[in-house]
C-alpha cells in the first residue's frame, strides 16, 4: 500500500481526502474547512470505505482520492 496523508472535511462527517505522502497537498485542503487526520501507510488501520485500487486511479487523474467512510475514527 502506498503512503497517504489523510484529511477530513469538518462540515461533512466521514468525507476524507487521501493525498500521497510524496505529493503536494492540493490548495482546497488548506484553511479552516479540512483537518489533517494522520497517515495511511499499511501499518495503521485502513478506514472503512478506502479502496486502494480506486485511490491509485484517483491519484493518477486528480492527484488525490476522495472517499466517504462510516468509520467513526474519521468523522
Amino acid at each position: 500500500m502506498r503512503s497517504y496523508n489523510l484529511f477530513c472535511l469538518k462540515s461533512v462527517r466521514g468525507l476524507c481526502c487521501a493525498v500521497p505522502e510524496t505529493s503536494a497537498v492540493p490548495r482546497f485542503l488548506s484553511g479552516e474547512r479540512w483537518t489533517f487526520d494522520g497517515k495511511l501507510d499499511g501499518e495503521s488501520r485502513t478506514p472503512v470505505g478506502f479502496d486502494d485500487q480506486a485511490a491509485l486511479a484517483g491519484v493518477r487523474f486528480n492527484g488525490f482520492y476522495l472517499f466517504q467512510t462510516s468509520d467513526l475514527r474519521f468523522s
